[in-house]
């Protein structure tokens, strides 16, 4: 056997990269969006069940992206400052499994707003965190796409296991189905590792100086936008289903087929921002988002353009949250990550889901369905503006442009 060149062999060896613990990741987002799938699909007919008006849930339906707009930023620098953000999300998973069960205590409009309340403050401690975490132990490779998809697979598997029980069920299952879910949850919580956190000092000037940015202002209020464009559908879709005449097992399968168009994008986001520019496919979803809403809003009744529109999920959805979380994460990179996801999270789902839900429910009671569709749908024709006038791209594909700069 030949021999190594003396220099060679004196070449220190490079550090390895650690392995991406995929499957116990995984496992942590399948449950995560488990949860989802039963709470977004079925708890506003929970909420119809129980007696309460369109504005009420829509009202109770906004809590949750309320708590967005403050908690994550408070969990986000916690994390951060203390270097804790595995202790803090399996805590953040314990409590807000005790503010879910609370909801079975709950007789009127402001206990269960209380407990809901309660729920989401600790709920929406955790998709900030479990997003910076997955992040860290990528240390820039590609990946979150297929981990994510494993999140959408969970939600799948409750839409279409709650949307079969419930044909032969009370709805009063979908509580029994949310604690189960948010059960599992805390025991996957257990077994996620921690990821490597930076070493460096944080600055907070240095964090509000990226988030001064333009086009990461920009980039957050599109996203704002483009989730307050899904309001209605986010609150109302289930119940809109129902009222045109579909059956609960059909409506699962159409929030099945929402979400598989999500995983097919999930799955092929590395080819779509080497090929397509971060702005580029912030409108294209923009635009699709303007015509699915209008559409869903005025024919869901025909089944052809039920399944058009969820198909479009993929992109609405997909596309705008798998490039815009990619370049927060680029932007808010080391000890800014956790705060940075948090703030996504609390401008986007939190302000745009207020808006939203609070919206299309106001809308909904004062002109009917297809009209708080359409309502929705105007939130995407103002992003689209946002965008198109306030976004300044360096002419490079996403995997370079991504970074907001």
């Amino acid at each position: 056997m030949a021999k190594l060149p003396a220099d060679a062999r004196a070449m220190p060896a490079l550090p390895a990269v650690p392995a991406v613990p995929f499957v116990r990741l995984s496992s942590y987002y399948f449950f995560y969006y488990a949860f989802m799938g039963v709470f977004m699909p079925y708890f506003a007919l929970y909420l119809q069940k129980c007696g309460f008006l369109a504005i009420e849930i829509g009202l109770l339906m906004s809590i949750q992206q309320g708590m967005r707009l403050l908690a994550p930023n408070l969990w986000g620098w916690l994390a951060d400052s203390l270097g804790r953000r595995l202790l803090i999300m399996r805590v953040a998973a314990v409590l807000s499994l005790a503010g879910f069960a609370s909801i079975g205590l709950s007789q009127g409009f402001w206990s269960m707003a209380a407990a809901i309340s309660m729920m989401s403050f600790f709920w929406t401690a955790q998709g900030p965190l479990a997003e910076a975490t997955v992040f860290a132990h990528l240390r820039g490779r590609h990946g979150y796409g297929a981990v994510r998809a494993c999140g959408s697979f969970g939600f799948i598997v409750c839409v279409l296991g709650m949307g079969w029980w419930l044909q032969h069920a009370d709805i009063h299952w979908v509580y029994e189905g949310g604690i189960i879910a948010a059960l599992a949850l805390v025991g996957a919580g257990l077994f996620v590792p921690e990821g490597p956190l930076s070493h460096e000092k944080v600055h907070r000037a240095g964090f509000w100086k990226i988030v001064r940015e333009p086009n990461v202002l920009t980039l957050l209020g599109t996203c704002m936008l483009m989730t307050a464009a899904h309001g209605a559908f986010n609150v109302f879709f289930s119940v809109h289903l129902v009222q045109a005449g579909y059956a609960k097992g059909q409506v699962g399968m159409l929030w099945t087929l929402g979400v598989l168009a999500e995983i097919l994008v999930f799955l092929e986001a590395p080819r779509l921002m080497t090929r397509f520019s971060l702005k580029h496919l912030q409108i294209f979803a923009l635009v699709c988002a303007l015509l699915r809403f209008v559409a869903a809003g005025w024919w869901i009744d025909w089944v052809v353009v039920a399944l058009v529109t969820q198909c479009m999920h993929g992109i609405t959805f997909g596309v705008n949250h798998v490039a815009a979380i990619s370049a927060i994460s680029r932007r808010f990179a080391g000890p800014h990550q956790a705060q940075g996801q948090a703030l996504y999270g609390s401008v986007t789902a939190g302000a745009g889901g207020i808006l939203g839900s609070v919206a299309s429910g106001w809308v909904w009671d004062a002109a009917g369905p297809a009209w708080a569709f359409t309502c929705c749908a105007g939130f995407a024709a103002l992003g689209l503006l946002v965008m198109g006038l306030g976004y300044r791209e360096r002419a490079t594909p996403a995997s370079g442009a991504a970074s907001p700069a």
